[in-house]
């Protein structure tokens, strides 16, 4: 069965990334990550928000966004960012699609939003008080979403 797939475009925060990698193993998910990144792989803050299960990440990496197009090629892709104008559960989500989530300080590039505008969402938030969700919890909770739809929807 094809799996969705969960990329990191330039994360910075090495936790986050751990966090990630860690639904990733639970969910039996890629996790492909795009650099330059804030951090070194190799870093314990990495393997400690990963705990034991990092070495079981299927992870790949890209050197940038023009290689990871060519060589993933993927036709179904949902970008995140508190700057959509549809939320989540307008999302329909599939088997392979690709789940993209931007840097924690930046989020994604405008020529992302230009070159897909019809495929950005948010998580809804509904106090001012919160500038945007922890980027390890925005991305469980959207893979989460994602699993739902997918396996669980006709039972």
């Amino acid at each position: 069965m094809s799996r969705f797939k969960i990329v990191l475009y330039k994360p910075l925060i090495p936790g986050n990334t751990g966090s990630i990698g860690r639904t990733c193993v639970a969910l039996d998910l890629e996790l492909i990550l795009i650099k330059p990144y804030g951090f070194n792989l190799d870093e314990k803050e990495v393997r400690r928000a990963g705990l034991d299960y990092w070495k079981h990440v299927k992870l790949k990496e890209f050197d940038n966004w023009n290689s990871f197009f060519q060589e993933e090629k993927p036709q179904a892709i949902f970008f995140f960012s508190k700057l959509a104008k549809k939320n989540i559960y307008q999302a329909n989500f599939s088997p392979d699609c690709y789940l993209i989530f931007g840097s924690e300080t930046t989020g994604l590039p405008n020529s992302f939003y230009n070159d897909f505008p019809e495929s950005f969402y948010k998580l809804p938030m509904y106090s001012d008080i919160i500038r945007s969700l922890n980027l390890s919890n925005a991305a469980t909770a959207v893979a989460y979403e994602a699993l739902r739809q997918i396996e669980f929807q006709n039972q």
